[in-house]
């Protein structure tokens, strides 16, 4: 896990709970990264452990955004935004992070398994 800056975080509970930001409009969808697949059935969504020591989801609004600012051997899926909350409670996260850049060193490289 990789150690990220807290200011880029939106207001989990306010999204969470389907209220609106109009400085932060969220998309429907979301693309998530996930943790190479130790299986064909099987993938977990990629947490990561902010500077302050929280555990954030990242997410990113687009496919195209989710490659540069991830590496294109990240594996990923996509969740509707209305069943983060589902994902929150199964894995704990704090914060989610929308369309943060990975640095390069920190990217998965398609030969973690």
């Amino acid at each position: 896990m990789g150690d990220f800056p807290e200011s880029d975080a939106l207001d989990t509970e306010r999204l969470l709970g389907g209220k609106t930001d109009p400085a932060h409009t969220f998309p429907p969808v979301v693309y998530v990264p996930c943790a190479p697949a130790q299986t064909d059935q099987e993938l977990t969504i990629d947490l990561r452990v902010t500077r302050d020591g929280r555990l954030a989801l990242l997410v990113y609004s687009a496919m195209d955004r989710l490659i540069k600012h991830c590496g294109p051997a990240q594996p990923w899926t996509v969740m509707l935004t209305k069943d983060l909350e589902q994902a929150r409670l199964a894995t704990g996260f704090e914060l989610i992070l929308l369309d943060l850049d990975i640095p390069e060193e920190l990217r998965r490289t398609g030969e973690e398994i």
